[in-house]
């Protein structure tokens, strides 16, 4: 018998649920697994979490046999996951906090998302603290890095004052036959662009057919409505958090500091 059967084993006599502990004790009680482990607790609880419903992480295994119940003090229940019983996200939703359960992959990508929050907020903090000439040539480098233009030479900032709304152009040929315009707004987080700019933008682009609007802040909810009703241009809106996303993972003023690799076990090359 393996472990994880030992678990079902014991779940399957507890359907209100056990904690890691408890199924652990009743493993050991029931004389249903030798453990070799210098700490088999961990490695029961490990076990569970890794094939339980609401806890997705690098080494989860996508087939579920487990489900958090409720808790015992801060400890979670897991009892046999049934997938013909309807489960309520609300409650897997608020099991998955326990850290003391937590396994080191879980830790470490709960470290990392808050990690990319707050560099996310700091590259924000910095087209902030630059200036508006500064921004258009930043949108422009992330638009060519992410692969629009036929190469680095592909967009140039207009630099023209009063240019109707075209802070950039990007050509996605030799010849500038398909022209993307770009208008960049470096705004504070609390000045919303409106429906006005985005249709004065329209305005500007005459004959060309794509475009780009992006702002350090966000479109107001009527902006939005209309740039999804408009059938005029095909462009493409980019706010404050959006914006922060792409810098981060297309590396534009952010520099990687360190790679940190997660294993799994090759449970193809254990099964031969």
């Amino acid at each position: 018998m393996t472990i994880v059967e030992a678990i079902k084993t014991v779940l399957y006599q507890a359907p209100d649920g056990l904690t890691s502990k408890e199924i652990y004790d009743e493993i050991v009680k029931q004389k249903l697994y030798c453990f070799g482990a210098k700490n088999p607790l961990e490695v029961v609880n490990n076990q569970i979490r890794r094939r339980c419903v609401g806890l997705d992480f690098p080494t989860a295994y996508p087939v579920k046999v487990f489900r958090i119940v409720g808790h015992c003090g801060n400890k979670n229940k897991f009892a046999l996951y049934d997938e013909s019983i309807p489960q309520e996200k609300e409650q897997s939703s608020k099991t998955t906090k326990n850290v003391t359960e937590e396994l080191p992959e879980e830790r470490i990508g709960a470290a990392l998302e808050e990690h990319l929050t707050s560099i996310k907020q700091q590259v924000l903090d910095s087209i902030l603290s630059n200036s508006p000439d500064f921004f258009e040539h930043l949108v422009l480098d992330l638009l060519l890095k992410m692969g629009y233009g036929y190469g680095k030479q592909a967009g140039v900032v207009t630099g023209r004052p009063h240019d109707g709304g075209i802070d950039g152009i990007i050509s996605e040929d030799k010849l500038g036959l398909d022209l993307i315009y770009i208008q960049a707004k470096r705004y504070s987080p609390k000045n919303k662009i409106s429906r006005n700019e985005l249709q004065s933008f329209i305005g500007a682009m005459e004959h060309i057919q794509k475009g780009v609007f992006i702002t350090t802040s966000e479109f107001t909810k009527d902006a939005i409505q209309f740039m999804n009703k408009q059938q005029q241009k095909n462009i493409k809106l980019i706010d404050g958090e959006f914006l922060a996303d792409l810098l981060v993972r297309y590396e534009v003023g952010v520099l990687p500091a360190q790679s940190i690799k997660i294993y799994k076990i090759d449970t193809d090359y254990f099964n031969l």
